[in-house]
This record gives C-alpha cells, sequence and structure tokens, in this order.
C-alpha cells in the first residue's frame, strides 16, 4: 500500500535520511525507533505524502507520489490516518465535533454518521465526553481523540507519532490494544516511538517488525530489542 524505494531526503543542505527502503502491506505492524533528531517524523511525513524525497521514489496505493496533483493527493490521504504528536483540536468545538472533521471536509453528511460517530466514540472510551470542549480533557482523552479522528474516514494505513508520548503506562497499553485491534482488521500500522518497554509488550501479542534510524538510513532492529 505504501512503498518507499531507496528514498533519499535532504534538509540544510545535508542529508537527514539516505538509501530508505520500506514497505506498508495490509496487515502489516511496525515500530519505527531512533534518536531524537535522526528524520522519525520525517519519514512519517514521507509515508502518508506530507513530504515528497529528495530522492528515489515514493508510491501510496500503487501511485508514485509526484504523479498526484493536489486533489489527488487529498483523496489519496483519505486513505491513510495520522495521530500527530501534538494532538491538534479547534478548542471552540465540542469532542464529536473535533472527532468528526475529516467527515465534514470531505463532505459527507454528519447525520448520516452518527452513528458510526457514536459507536467510534464507545469504542476509544469517550462515550460520555461527546460536548467536553478540548481543553477540558486529559492527556489520555486528547490521545483517544486523535486516534478516533484519525480513523473515522475508515483508513488503510494507521500512521501514529509517539501516541503514547504524553501519557502513562496503563494509558499506552490501552492506546496500544486499540491499535492492535485495527491492525487485526488488516489495517497496516506504524508507530514511531522511542518507548522500548512498549515495543516489547506490543510484540508480545502482535508479530511486529521494528525499524530504527540510525546514521541517516534505515535497519531492522535485532532481536534483543
Amino acid at each position: 500500500m505504501i512503498t518507499l524505494e531507496n528514498v533519499g531526503y535532504s534538509y540544510g543542505g545535508g542529508d537527514l535520511l539516505s538509501d530508505v527502503s520500506v514497505k506498508l502491506s495490509p496487515g502489516s505492524f511496525h515500530f519505527l525507533t531512533g534518536p531524537s533528531g535522526s528524520g522519525k517524523t520525517t519519514l512519517l511525513k514521507l509515508c502518508y505524502g506530507a513530504l515528497l524525497p529528495t530522492r528515489g521514489r515514493a508510491t501510496l496505493f500503487n501511485t508514485d507520489l509526484r504523479a498526484l496533483d493536489r486533489d489527488q493527493m487529498a483523496l489519496m490521504r483519505r486513505r491513510i490516518g495520522v495521530v500527530h504528536q501534538d494532538c491538534r483540536f479547534l478548542d471552540h468545538l465540542p469532542l464529536a465535533d473535533n472527532i468528526a472533521l475529516p467527515l465534514t471536509v470531505s463532505g459527507h453528511n454528519l447525520a448520516d454518521e452518527a452513528g458510526n460517530l457514536t459507536e467510534l466514540m464507545q469504542w476509544v472510551g469517550l462515550a460520555g465526553r461527546f460536548d467536553a470542549l478540548p481543553p477540558e480533557l486529559s492527556g489520555g482523552e486528547r490521545q483517544r481523540a486523535a486516534l478516533a479522528r484519525a480513523v473515522i474516514m475508515s483508513p488503510d494505513v494507521i500512521i501514529a507519532d509517539e501516541p503514547t508520548g504524553n501519557v502513562d503506562w496503563e494509558m499506552s497499553q490501552r492506546l496500544l490494544h486499540l491499535l492492535i485491534e485495527l491492525n487485526r482488521m488488516g489495517r497496516a500500522v506504524l508507530i514511531a516511538t522511542h518507548d522500548l518497554a512498549l515495543i516489547r509488550a506490543a510484540k508480545s501479542q502482535v508479530q511486529a517488525r521494528v525499524l530504527r534510524i540510525s546514521n541517516h538510513k534505515l535497519q531492522l532492529a535485532g532481536a534483543d530489542l
């Protein structure tokens, strides 16, 4: 579904990533690790088309990114759910409306989607928070809301950037469980994280490949992780 072939990305005159190759297939589960500043977020952006590679080839659903115009890219990205590290919300809108924003932007009738929205908020444990404003949410609620918003369009791929970075261990396990459930439904999942304990916990529940960025290149992490 998403393939990077010998991709490089340069920033500020130097290589941030070099000769990166990875394939996100249906039902695959990947973790991405590496030191701060190594290029994890950049690699995620290359995977969902927010950045174009300086070198190499990136394809989304068998289409070269460079062949897509702006409208085609927008349609393609509806098939990818992204959980951003900073969980941006519109503070003046109730939580339910924030989660439903991708539906609104894509022209769906929210009245027709009310049942799906209710079911989704129940699934992430936010059934009683429909009318809550974002500033009223705890860190864990914000992360679960971000995940709900990312999957409301039923994407084929879920990409999450440090989704458990600001929550405690119990909440990180809950978020991990939700992501594993999505993976078992056939979604490809890619999670950037520095939390090795989270990776170990996941590997006892799902077949996950662990990728590490080191010296600008992508490597398969060893079994001793």
